[in-house]
């Protein structure tokens, strides 16, 4: 999972992108609201934290903006704030929850489950392909009437190639949204998990269907049996 952190509070920000990152999430930072704005407009995220009081751009507009342009992306609006007027505010701007500082991290961290259950609910069913089963909810892989256990970096480049399937996927692309944009360590990571994931859901059930597309990227197809 992806998340965008719009906060102008540079220590608040990074303590958050840290715990989360810790968690398993993919965690991008803006700082100001049109460098937030442009990120959550041009970017594919699957959550975004958003400051109300921000330079340049309030998160008010920006989340007016991003619902007007057609994004629905998942936005948890954050807010020193706590008139009941303010909440309102946000959420008749297309915020989908709201929560006022000081917060606890327990507390953000099961509104940010909550919302993410609740969009692949809503948007998300079982993805097939051939007889290969990703079930986004659950987050559990079937092959054929087999469970195939993966680690959650793993389903997370399974995830991805599946909803991109019979579809060539850069590397960079999927460092950008399973790692995040800040990652500087080897990107070979991706071939790792590649590599993992063709020894669990193609070679015990003899399929091939993680291609790799030289100087391209990989495609994932019904596989070849």
């Amino acid at each position: 999972m992806r998340l965008l952190i719009v906060e102008d509070e540079r220590r608040l920000a990074l303590s958050l992108a840290r715990g989360l990152r810790a968690e398993g999430y993919s965690v991008d930072v803006a700082h100001d609201g049109r460098e937030g704005l442009f990120r959550a407009g041009e970017e594919d995220y699957d959550l975004i934290l958003l400051d109300v009081m921000l330079p340049g751009v309030s998160g008010y507009r920006v989340a007016s903006t991003l619902r007007r342009d057609g994004v629905q992306t998942p936005i948890l609006m954050l807010t020193a704030k706590d008139g009941e007027y303010d909440e309102a505010e946000g959420l008749d701007c297309g915020a989908d929850d709201y929560l006022t500082k000081p917060f606890s991290y327990l507390v953000l961290r099961a509104r940010i489950r909550a919302l993410l259950r609740r969009r692949q609910r809503a948007g998300s069913l079982v993805i097939e392909i051939g007889d290969l089963r990703v079930d986004p909810a659950g987050q559990r892989v079937h092959r054929g009437p087999a469970e195939v256990a993966v680690t959650s970096r793993e389903f997370a480049v399974l995830e991805y190639l599946a909803a991109h399937a019979e579809e060539v996927v850069s590397k960079r692309r999927i460092l950008d949204h399973v790692w995040d944009s800040a990652y500087d360590g080897d990107p070979n990571v991706v071939e790792v998990h590649v590599s993992a994931l063709r020894r669990k859901v193609d070679a015990p059930f003899g399929r091939r269907s993680i291609e790799t597309v030289r100087g391209s990227g990989y495609r994932l197809t019904a596989g070849k049996v």
